[in-house]
């Protein structure tokens, strides 16, 4: 990819400051890649600290025909902010503050470089929290958060990004500055840009400003985690959990495969004859809590329960979640590679997407590995496999080919918070018909007519 031109890059400097870009490739690198393991070298990287940057950058790329891909701090697992074609990454991690926290309004304005881990940090000061939180916030900012719509485990109670932010403030391709939404938990003025650009992973528009519904923190909590003899029981639990009045604020299932990748990294402290797992917490008013909690106990005893636990206090809190934290670091040295998918279905179909998964584990010979946010039905499916193997690896690709066909048949979607990318690209017209999707790339060509904001990414080649 040739460098820079030295018009633009002059034009870059003057707008930017001398500090806030990068034209080396030995420094652009590190802003090429994600957590996806695709990379790709960006012509130069760009810092802004403030919307008028933004707006002013976007209109340069405008003139320049240059591509321009806003990035956060590069946590997503899709390739979606990987620079296909070189030109322009814009690093948003600088616009980092935290402009206003109404706490009478519980309203917070924020610019979306704030990482999401602070942002909880500031509210839980004053008695609130934001409800999205991905495994990655202490890393992950906000502005991701709302480019993939990632949620966490808490979405099961409160909802994703969609439903936690009420209006934005942004830069679309075109380089024109728009608002969005609204600053009050009711209005229905006009389409809803709001939602429509939460989700578009940076193709639409540049966010430059949220303004999020805060929710108050609860007195208390209370954590249960229930043992099954087999996968099947466990989500025939979850399927009556979510069928009574008191939702968890949590509900997260991980399979016997890997409870046996974690018993092979260190003691989780559970019973051998254990298949499934779940965990479950639940939320509200101190003098409710036990309640609470007791009503969800007795709904998890179906059939198959092994053993169930109530955490007497934090520390028990933390020996029950071990074994849920220990099974990223065990994936890591389970295969030399692993496709990770986040795909949701019906939660009434749980059941039937585990007992297929076994189905195709075996008839593919690749092992897979399921875990996740079941009270959405949202599974982190992971198909294990060597690369170096040219059978393993057609059989993996057979694998993924296969899941999605069954998730679609089962009326899932083939993602629930990681987004579309690059990785699920071209599987997005199997479950979007023609028509939608030629929808979908006119709103794209009203946003950006020029194609300059993160092309080929989320929507499939038309």
């Amino acid at each position: 990819m040739p460098p820079l031109a030295k018009p633009i890059e002059r034009s870059l400097r003057s707008l930017l400051g001398a500090d806030a870009l990068l034209t080396d490739p030995a420094d652009c690198w590190a802003y090429g890649y994600d957590n996806s393991r695709r990379q790709g070298l960006p012509q130069a990287v760009a810092f802004a600290i403030e919307h008028e940057q933004v707006r002013d950058l976007v209109r340069l790329c405008n003139r320049e025909n240059l591509t321009l891909i806003p990035r956060g701090r590069g946590t997503g697992t899709t390739g979606a902010t990987v620079p296909l074609h070189g030109g322009l990454v814009l690093s948003l991690e600088r616009m980092d503050r935290i402009l206003r926290i109404d706490a009478a309004n519980r309203i917070a304005r924020i610019e979306p470089g704030v990482t999401n881990q602070a942002l909880q940090d500031a509210l839980a000061l004053q008695g609130f929290f934001w409800p999205p939180d991905p495994t990655s916030s202490a890393a992950c900012t906000v502005g991701g958060n709302l480019a993939c719509n990632s949620a966490g485990p808490r979405a099961v109670k409160y909802g994703t990004p969609r439903e936690n932010t009420l209006g934005l403030r942004a830069i679309t391709g075109a380089g024109e500055e728009i608002r969005t939404g609204v600053a009050t938990t009711k209005g229905v003025v006009g389409y809803d840009l709001t939602r429509l650009i939460i989700g578009s992973e940076g193709t639409l528009a540049v966010i430059t400003e949220a303004v999020l519904k805060l929710t108050p923190l609860a007195e208390t909590k209370r954590t249960l985690q229930a043992g099954y003899r087999d996968i099947h029981a466990a989500a025939r639990a979850v399927s009556a959990l979510m069928a009574q009045p008191i939702i968890p604020c949590a509900l997260e299932l991980m399979d016997g495969a890997c409870l046996e990748l974690v018993r092979s990294y260190q003691d989780p402290g559970i019973d051998a004859a254990v298949g499934a797992l779940l965990m479950i917490e639940v939320d509200g008013p101190a003098r409710c809590i036990d309640l609470a909690a007791a009503a969800l106990g007795r709904t998890a005893r179906v059939e198959g329960l092994i053993d169930l636990r109530e955490a007497a206090g934090d520390a028990e809190v933390e020996r029950l979640w071990r074994v849920r934290k220990a099974l990223s670091p065990a994936l890591r040295n389970a295969a030399p590679q692993k496709i990770n998918e986040d795909v949701v279905v019906p939660v009434s179909q749980i059941p039937t997407l585990i007992a297929r998964l076994d189905g195709l584990s075996r008839d593919t010979g690749i092992r897979i590995l399921s875990f996740g946010h079941a009270g959405n039905g949202n599974l982190h499916v992971n198909l294990l496999f060597d690369p170096a193997d040219p059978g393993q690896a057609q059989a993996a690709r057979n694998a993924l080919d296969a899941l999605f066909d069954l998730v679609l048949a089962l009326g899932g979607t083939l993602s629930g918070e990681h987004g579309i990318g690059l990785e699920k690209r071209n599987f997005v017209a199997r479950e979007i018909d023609p028509v939608t999707l030629r929808l979908m790339r006119d709103i794209k060509r009203q946003f950006d007519p020029r194609n300059i904001l993160n092309p080929d990414k989320t929507l499939p080649p038309g």
